[in-house]
């Protein structure tokens, strides 16, 4: 299936209607063909399924620029493919936040550079890379499964500094990935509560909202008994 092919029927795919609807999610793009995100993830397993080589058909897609084509880009690209360079060449390109996340989550979060990413992104001025970084943390917190605490643990003073940027893209992905850090265990929950602490004593709008919000959810009954029988569970093995 070539690019070209792709192409055409996405189009035959798509709803016109629907493009204003995801701009007033915040989703908005130079070409989207208006396609829901059940259709897409469909057609992205026949692709997948076909494909020579799904690397390569990926480049291809992102190039194309249509926010529909880098839905199937991310969704069908090999992450153990993936290069530092491409990383970066896409994150340039990100132009909203659901490429954002749907790139960060279903790609680069499963590749050997997501943590240096993460970090590295994090410090950007652009929003949406500068958000691509705080949404890998939040990603890898909840995928990453094997990665210890203090690996994770290591991007809260990243998110503490972090925290003043008053955008609005950023300062959700701010959030989520301390809040996505603290439901990971015990141990992270204590340390990102007392972040979030830190974070308030900045007193600035952002840091504000960020705080209260992680807060909120951090130390609510709910969590904290959801990970105390979670760890009581790791100790019966």
């Amino acid at each position: 299936m070539t690019v070209t092919e792709i192409i055409k029927k996405l189009e035959s795919l798509g709803r016109p209607e629907n493009v204003a609807g995801m701009a007033r999610f915040g989703i908005v793009t130079t070409k989207a063909f208006g396609i829901s995100a059940p259709e897409l993830k469909g057609f992205a397993r026949e692709v997948k399924k076909e494909a020579e080589d799904r690397h390569a058909l990926a480049l291809e897609l992102w190039e194309t620029g249509i926010y529909d084509a880098r839905v199937i880009a991310f969704l069908i690209d090999d992450p153990k493919e993936a290069t530092k360079k491409q990383m970066d060449a896409w994150a340039r390109g990100f132009d909203n936040w659901a490429t954002v996340d749907g790139t960060c989550g279903y790609l680069f979060c499963r590749t050997p550079f997501a943590y240096e990413k993460a970090v590295e992104w994090s410090g950007k001025k652009p929003e949406f890379i500068k958000r691509a970084g705080f949404s890998l943390m939040a990603y890898l917190a909840v995928h990453d499964k094997k990665a210890d605490d203090e690996k994770l643990a290591a991007f809260l003073p990243v998110i503490e500094k972090n925290s003043d940027d008053e955008r609005n893209f950023v300062k959700k992905a701010v959030n989520w990935a301390l809040r996505q850090i603290g439901k990971r265990n015990l141990s992270l929950n204590k340390l990102a509560i007392e972040t979030a602490e830190r974070i308030k004593l900045q007193n600035t709008k952002a840091a504000r909202w960020i705080a209260a919000d992680a807060l909120r959810e951090l130390t609510s009954d709910t969590i904290r008994e959801r990970l105390r029988k979670k760890s009581a569970a790791d100790l019966r093995g």
